[in-house]
């Protein structure tokens, strides 16, 4: 996934990354609920991450910016359960667990850096 600053952006192309990807996968009784949470957890980063835009106070900024870094990392393990359950999409799981991570450290770091000394 390509290097982008406008995390509006950027969480809103990972989430159609991640509905690309469980398009991908073949339904059967383990991808089912496999897809089911990674859709939910991958495109709510984006959603919460609008939300925190709105944001009216610093308190609620990063009370959402936390929820984006809670929906990343969520994300980061259902795509680790994906590709144990489809080997072959082990590769297109590993470029978005990537970007997940990268997501997860830029929320963690806004968070940390919110909260001050």
């Amino acid at each position: 996934m390509p290097t982008n600053y406008d995390l509006e952006d950027r969480t809103a192309k990972f989430g159609e990354a991640v509905i690309g990807f469980c398009r991908m996968v073949s339904v059967d009784p383990i991808t089912k609920p496999l897809i089911s949470q990674l859709v939910r957890a991958g495109t709510s980063v984006g959603a919460n991450y609008c939300e925190a835009d709105d944001a009216h106070t610093k308190k609620e900024f990063l009370q959402k910016i936390s929820y984006c870094r809670k929906e990343s990392r969520e994300t980061k393990h259902w795509l680790r359960m994906m590709a144990k359950a489809v080997p072959t999409l082990r590769e297109d799981s590993l470029v978005l667990w990537k970007e997940a991570h990268e997501l997860n450290l830029i929320f963690s770091s806004i968070v940390r850096k919110g909260q001050g000394p």
